[in-house]
């Protein structure tokens, strides 16, 4: 009898303590894992050294934290930064941060967005090294993996199903692939067809399908609650009015913006009704940032065409660097540099994006700028 009850204590000794953990494994905050581009990078191309694609050096970052460059292609916050704030959400680190671990994923989550990445892996190439969608969901399953050992696959699953999805990606594929000659994709397809072509590829990127590689794949990997942001009038980013004779957007970059806009909006609603518990929404701010872009003294802004970070009157200069002069005023500009909005102008953006789709907070936490 005596053993009988020892055996009985342990037993629920082993019970408070199976539930206590799993109790503490499931109770993770909800946090955000974000694929994407330049507008959402937070530093993992500062440690592709090869890559061309860089916001290593002043000014970048000027408005954010200690003033110093952090990966950000801006003078401040992503949108990616804002809507996750207001929500608030951790603001997740890049996934090559050396810092990054298991303890820091499990609080805050992992941003895999890399400056010129794009939907296509050929996209950007001329940069040497970049992240493309497929690479970082690859990276992706290997977060996972990491998860899985550190608390168990039950507790992981349930803590990547409960995490929110931003995938934000796009204007790469078009203007450093299919409007560059040098480029296959600009001579193999049309308009359409490329557009076609960049759909069926984010489809099997998204969703879980019967052909390989099944881990590649957001949905299959437990990917539930999903933004896509859309794209923005890209014919008007300050590269692309400065290539015109008149400084003018260019308006058929903007329809194949507003057409890709059109299918990716079908395309998640499609996901979304069909995948099992899944919830894929699309982002779309084109219009309040083409309403900024043409009026802009109706949001406090004075100049929407030309970027607040320039090399004198030397055009385009592609990247800031601190040999460039700044703005005299960056809360007046929309454009940071001739690719990337302003911290003022992702506020805009992000803030439409929030409205449009109902957005509520999820955590009680917050980030401050």
């Amino acid at each position: 009898m005596e053993g009988r009850k020892f055996n009985l204590s342990n037993f629920a000794i082993v019970l408070v303590l199976v539930f206590g953990v799993a109790n503490r494994q499931c109770s993770c905050a909800v946090v955000q894992f974000i694929f994407g581009d330049s507008l959402s990078d937070v530093g993992n191309n500062e440690y592709l050294t090869k890559s061309l694609a860089r916001a290593a050096l002043p000014w970048y970052g000027i408005d954010l934290g200690s003033g110093m460059p952090n990966g950000r292609f801006t003078n401040g916050r992503t949108v990616a930064d804002i809507i996750g704030d207001k929500l608030g959400l951790p603001r997740p680190p890049a996934f090559l941060d050396p810092s990054l671990d298991e303890d820091t994923i499990l609080t805050s989550g992992v941003n895999y967005a890399s400056g010129g990445g794009g939907i296509l892996n050929e996209t950007s190439s001329h940069f040497i090294q970049r992240f493309s969608l497929y690479k970082q969901i690859e990276l992706f399953q290997g977060t996972q993996e990491l998860i899985r050992r550190k608390i168990g696959t039950e507790a992981a699953d349930h803590f990547f199903n409960r995490s929110r999805y931003v995938v934000a990606l796009g204007s790469n594929d078009f203007i450093n692939n299919y409007f560059i000659p040098l480029y296959a994709d600009s001579r193999n397809y049309n308009d359409n067809t490329f557009i076609d072509y960049l759909m069926t590829t984010l489809e099997a990127q998204l969703k879980a399908t019967t052909t390989p590689p099944l881990y590649l794949l957001l949905h299959s990997l437990g990917a539930r609650q999903l933004t896509f942001f859309g794209l923005g009038p890209m014919g008007c980013i300050p590269l692309q009015r400065f290539m015109t004779s008149t400084g003018s957007c260019q308006e058929s970059t903007n329809k194949l913006a507003q057409n890709f806009n059109k299918a990716s909006a079908n395309l998640l609603d499609d996901l979304s009704n069909s995948l099992p518990n899944a919830t894929f929404k699309f982002g779309d701010a084109y219009d309040a940032f083409q309403s900024l872009i043409d009026r802009p003294y109706l949001y406090g802004f004075n100049n929407s065409h030309a970027p607040c970070c320039t090399l004198g009157r030397i055009r385009p200069t592609l990247t800031c660097t601190p040999l460039s002069t700044l703005c005299r005023d960056r809360s007046e500009y929309v454009f940071w540099d001739e690719y990337h909005p302003t911290d003022q102008a992702n506020e805009i953006i992000a803030n439409e994006i929030i409205k449009k789709l109902d957005m509520k907070p999820i955590n009680d936490t917050t980030t401050s700028p």
